[in-house]
């Protein structure tokens, strides 16, 4: 069964992706077409696939690891509720999740 999970784009206008459990953050927004490069692609050495957690959903997400919170430290806007979407396993417990992606936020696969 798919979930839902809902990006708030750099002007603040909302993308709707469907996911399936098990997928990432990362993939499903990449699918949708927004600006989330993943440039390691989900090895955690770089924060290109940042993203701002809306604060009701943070605290239902895993904690994030030592390695995330150190590339944290190089993402863009980085705040309280930021995340690496490739570290962000999608479960049905996280349908509906929302996110933000930092205006910042460029894509050069797109350029």
């Amino acid at each position: 069964m798919g979930l839902t999970v809902t990006f708030i784009d750099q002007r603040g206008n909302p993308v709707t992706a469907p996911a399936e459990p098990g997928d990432n953050l990362l993939r499903a927004g990449q699918a949708a077409g927004l600006p989330l490069e993943g440039t390691c692609e989900g090895q955690m050495a770089c924060s290109t696939c940042h993203v701002i957690v809306a604060a009701e959903w943070f605290d239902r997400l895993t904690e994030a690891s030592e390695e995330e919170e150190d590339m944290l430290d190089f993402a863009a806007d980085a705040r309280r509720t930021s995340r690496l979407s490739c570290q962000i396993d999608l479960t049905d417990e996280l349908d509906g999740l929302t996110v933000s992606i930092p205006a910042q936020s460029s894509d050069a696969r797109r350029m």
